[in-house]
């Protein structure tokens, strides 16, 4: 693979919105390069024979199963509510009504 060039460099600097100096530029360019590279090697030990895996070791689900318990009546949840209406809580408003979304 070619090394990456001072002006790649410079083009995705600016692509990033990001002001780098010339010393930047070349050392950002030797960083990316050994990038490049590593991500190379990895590409070059793929083996078609081994299977793809989002994990190196196998997962084990340690949650507990879900579990239907009664929940808070209306009175129940809004009973600390400084205000309710129509079993809802109550708050002030913060948009106009004219304001479009």
């Amino acid at each position: 693979m070619a090394a990456i060039s001072r002006e790649e460099v410079a083009h995705l600097a600016r692509l990033s919105r990001l002001a780098v100096t010339e010393e930047e530029l070349d050392t950002f360019a030797g960083q990316l390069d050994v990038i490049l590279q590593s991500v190379a090697q990895v590409g070059e030990v793929a083996a078609a024979d081994i299977p793809p895996t989002s994990h190196s070791v196998p997962l084990t689900n340690v949650l507990r199963d879900d579990v239907v318990v009664p929940g808070l009546t209306p009175e129940e949840a809004l009973s600390g509510a400084p205000d309710a209406e129509e079993q809802r809580f109550r708050v002030p408003r913060i948009l106009d009504e004219d304001v479009a979304s």
